[in-house]
């Protein structure tokens, strides 16, 4: 669904699931949290570079962790960490911002016993962290 975006901004995205190739959990769901938060990296990609998207899955001890990362604009999280999962949050102008990926992710992911984080620095990046629920099924 992204392939148009991905195309006309030359993102480089990389993917690392060699710790954890498989994740249970519904595919819906699974589906739903990738597209956001690859969407996200694109729509708030810097204009000053090439955006850049890593994606990678942990497996510590049988909790499985997915880091998406990338190079885009930030957030100041000083300002806005406490509503950054929030139903129409913004933080950046774009025009398709509506301020309902990250709320939906969070919702989705802790329906099914998980939690969501960000680290963030501005303009240098994100890195979102998913800890599924390791009995989610």
């Amino acid at each position: 669904m992204l392939k148009e975006q991905l195309a006309e901004s030359k993102a480089i995205v990389s993917t690392d699931f060699y710790k954890a190739p498989i994740i249970s959990y519904p595919r819906v769901y699974l589906e739903s949290i990738l597209f956001n938060l690859l969407s996200n990296a694109l729509k708030y990609s810097s204009p000053d570079r090439v955006p850049e998207i890593r994606l990678k899955t942990e497996n510590n001890h049988g909790e499985i962790i997915l880091k998406v990362e990338d190079n885009g604009l930030g957030i100041d999280l000083a300002k806005h960490r406490r509503n950054i999962f929030g139903m129409h949050k913004t933080f950046h102008r774009h025009k398709h911002a509506r301020g309902m990926g990250l709320f939906m992710t969070k919702t989705q992911v802790e329906a099914m016993g998980g939690e969501i984080t960000i680290e963030s620095i501005v303009n240098e990046g994100s890195i979102f962290t998913v800890i599924f629920n390791s009995t989610a099924q």
